[in-house]
């Protein structure tokens, strides 16, 4: 569980112990108590199994794909994947490829519907360039209308693996994806990914030598 769970869970319990003391009436306490335990949940942080072998890029993020589709950046075309996260997803975000952070860019913006086409641009938002020495894989953590909060808690010159815990978005929000041109997809438009263990795509260049996919889970 991500400690920030455990701090609101404490807060609203201590807001429920002053409202039994003063009033005594359940039907107040209730509710702070009902949003402890909500917070307890959504901060939850499983285990995950992260799929090992060359050339693998996992998803970032639980949640569903909602754009995979080709665009245009100041480096050519690019394959751009974009996942939404409901406030039911847990939110605790995870490095894509393994390699050497090379960029973290935290831009001020909106709060748009992190559904809506111009939040990749618009909304608040934290850039990551990860260099893998063969290709660059780079992932934004957007936020929505109700996530007023990214963590990302790389720096550059961090070197780091995949499906390593990299921060979170909290209360619902997007991350989107740019991989290689020449990425093989795994994922289209509706599928339901989890963070570190869904396979995103598989860049040929060295999937073409890869070895059986073996598993690992990090805890």
């Amino acid at each position: 569980m991500v400690k920030d769970g455990i701090f609101y869970a404490i807060g609203f319990g201590i807001a429920a112990g002053l409202l039994w003391f003063l009033t005594g009436a359940w039907l107040l306490v209730s509710l702070p108590i009902i949003l402890a335990l909500f917070f307890l949940w959504f901060f939850r942080d499983p285990p995950r199994t992260i799929p090992s072998g060359p050339g693998l890029i996992v998803s970032p993020a639980d949640g569903v794909v909602t754009e995979a589709e080709w665009v245009e950046t100041k480096n050519g075309s690019r394959l751009r994947i974009s996942i939404f996260l409901n406030v039911f997803n847990v939110h605790v975000n995870r490095v894509p490829v393994s390699g050497t952070v090379r960029l973290v860019e935290y831009r001020k913006g909106q709060f748009m519907n992190a559904m809506d086409r111009d939040a990749a641009t618009m909304n608040e938002q934290t850039l990551v360039v990860i260099d893998n020495g063969d290709y660059e894989v780079s992932f934004k953590q957007v936020a929505g209308l109700l996530a007023r909060r990214i963590v990302c808690r790389l720096k550059v010159g961090d070197v780091v693996e995949r499906g390593q815990r990299m921060g979170m978005i909290k209360f619902g929000s997007r991350v989107d994806v740019l991989l290689p041109a020449d990425a093989d997809l795994r994922v289209g438009k509706g599928t339901h990914v989890a963070g570190g263990s869904s396979i995103l795509a598989i860049v040929p260049s060295t999937a073409e030598a890869a070895m059986p996919l073996t598993r690992a889970v990090v805890a």
